[in-house]
């Protein structure tokens, strides 16, 4: 698996992992039922500590992106009937809504971004 990890981001390395692993399951590069790396693989391909990889997999399967299994180890788990978004996302939207707000973005316009940022997600 590869990851393009930023060490000097205001973004937390296990959060950096969480967030890539999500948006490969958007975009179909990880697929339902693919194994992810072993932890401990995971944190020696990338080099980082074995605990950082534990939080972004515990925070995977608390989400239902993965599940895993003692025998299987982590697994790509798609939900086959969507589900509301949890409180983590929204309060993550309310968040990006009021930066764009902040930023000038009227809503037409943060649509109209929505829109094409959905269509070139769906795109790749």
């Amino acid at each position: 698996m590869l990851l393009h990890l930023e060490f000097d981001s205001e973004v937390p390395i296990y959060q950096q992992i969480r967030n890539q692993i999500v948006l490969g399951i958007a975009r179909g590069e990880l697929r339902a039922g693919e194994k992810l790396p072993t932890i401990r693989a995971l944190a020696e391909e990338t080099g980082i500590n074995m605990m950082t990889v534990s939080k972004a997999y515990q925070l995977l399967k608390q989400e239902g992106h993965i599940q895993t299994d003692r025998r299987s180890g982590a697994v790509v788990r798609v939900r086959e009937e969507p589900g509301a978004p949890g409180r983590e996302t929204l309060d993550g939207l309310r968040l990006r809504l009021g930066e764009l707000r902040l930023a000038g973005v009227d809503r037409d316009g943060m649509l109209k971004l929505c829109a094409d940022l959905w269509d070139e997600e769906a795109s790749r």
